[in-house]
């Protein structure tokens, strides 16, 4: 039997009743969405960047936000009064445990914008209820985490987006398309400047803030004391919740990377590099780094430690290259005059969201599906297991796996702590 669903319930409550006159709002007239047409959605983790992805989504009239999740009070309490202002009324839910929205039956879609190490438990947990899903980058701790994501989005069939916006972004998408189309030749270089990471002191434990869960957000990561710099945005320079800059900010200029050397569905199969760590102190992810990956051809992909966020393609008869400023430069300079596009920085990324709704409805692959973000975000674990062993590792792309390395091997996956499990 087909579980009844607020659309389904919508579309036959519609047509019983069968009145005489019919609001154009219930039909869809004068730009407004039948509620028969609209996709609900629940927000999970919405923090600093969830609540700039919940704030776009409220922009799409054919989606309605019903729920909220956080784990701090605050971040809740703040999320639930943007989607009420924005609906005119107080009837958005807000939950602390990410359960209460994967149980709705109601709700067709979520958006996880939480820490890393959250993001293929819940991304696996809501495929299993039947939800749509977009994930904020990267799409997985680990390999093996972002391996499971992919066959779960199979086995249960759902559609799935990966927060790497700058896919929808026009000024990347000209800089891609210029390198697919052989306008600069044969690549031979790809470099990702993905600026340098930070460090802090030695942080003493402090006591938990009333109204935030620290052990939920913790989750499946270790059990640490609490401290504020452990959480939040800073949470990113931590190997035990991400991967600092190259998961960060390479999760999306590797993926720009692939995708104009079109191997966006593969990778590089030779890495070595060497990094500056922090020598004490809380944060452990790399601070000054680079990365040499090659692939199979030759080609060359090149993580370099400086700013400004930029991807350059190079070629045997020219470059392209873009920032997140929505600077585009070229040579030769020919290839610029032929830009049809206005300068888009990184904050123009509304077509991402509008990508993952249209999708959901035709049942489609977004721009960003959980294959091609397994394989990019690999190319950010894998490099960050060369920083750490500090020595050339040889990668296998069908097997997922470091060839003759099985220390390399051991850190593909983690352990969670319990209960937590994929």
């Amino acid at each position: 039997m087909r579980p009844i669903t607020r659309r389904n319930f919508m579309k036959v409550a519609a047509a019983a009743a069968a009145p005489y006159v019919v609001p154009a709002a219930a039909l869809g007239n004068d730009g407004a969405v039948a509620p028969s047409e609209r996709l609900t959605m629940g927000a999970i983790g919405i923090g600093g960047m969830g609540g700039r992805d919940l704030s776009d989504f409220l922009t799409n009239a054919d989606v309605q936000v019903v729920a909220v999740c956080d784990v701090d009070a605050g971040h809740r309490a703040r999320a639930k009064r943007i989607v009420d202002d924005h609906y005119h009324n107080h009837d958005c839910a807000a939950y602390n445990d990410f359960y209460e929205i994967l149980e709705r039956d109601d709700i067709d879609t979520v958006l996880i914008a939480t820490p890393d190490h959250w993001h293929a438990l819940l991304a696996i947990e809501a495929a299993k209820t039947g939800k749509d899903i977009y994930c904020e980058k990267p799409i997985s701790l680990t390999v093996a985490e972002g391996r499971a994501v992919v066959e779960a989005m199979k086995r249960y069939s759902r559609v799935y987006q990966s927060g790497t916006q700058r896919r929808s972004i026009g000024c990347f998408r000209f800089a891609v398309d210029v390198a697919r189309t052989g306008l600069i030749g044969q690549l031979h270089t790809l470099h990702t400047f993905l600026s340098e990471g930070p460090s802090c002191g030695i942080e003493p434990p402090q006591p938990v803030p009333e109204g935030f869960d620290y052990d939920r957000w913790l989750g499946p990561a270790p059990y640490e004391p609490y401290t504020a710099r452990r959480c939040h945005g800073t949470f990113r320079w931590i190997f035990d919740y991400s991967g600092g800059k190259l998961t960060d900010i390479g999760a999306h200029f590797n993926d720009l990377a692939q995708w104009g050397n079109g191997t966006d569905l593969g990778g590089p199969i030779a890495y070595e590099g060497h990094a500056e760590f922090p020598r004490e102190g809380l944060w452990n992810t790399p601070m000054r780094y680079r990365v040499e990956a090659t692939y199979a051809d030759g080609v060359k992909l090149i993580y370099h430690d400086t700013s400004p966020r930029t991807v350059k393609f190079e070629g045997d008869e020219g470059w392209i290259s873009v920032d997140d400023d929505g600077n585009v430069d070229a040579e030769p300079k020919s290839i610029l005059r032929m830009r049809s596009i206005v300068k888009q920085d990184y904050a123009h990324w509304f077509g991402h969201h509008r990508n993952f709704l249209d999708c959901v409805k035709t049942r489609r692959a977004c721009i960003a599906p959980p294959e091609v973000a397994q394989r990019s975000t690999t190319t950010c674990h894998v490099g960050n297991i060369c920083l750490r062993l500090d020595r050339p590792l040889r990668w296998d792309l069908e097997t997922e796996r470091f060839v003759d390395d099985s220390e390399a091997n051991r850190m593909l996956a983690r352990a969670m702590r319990a209960p937590w499990h994929l």
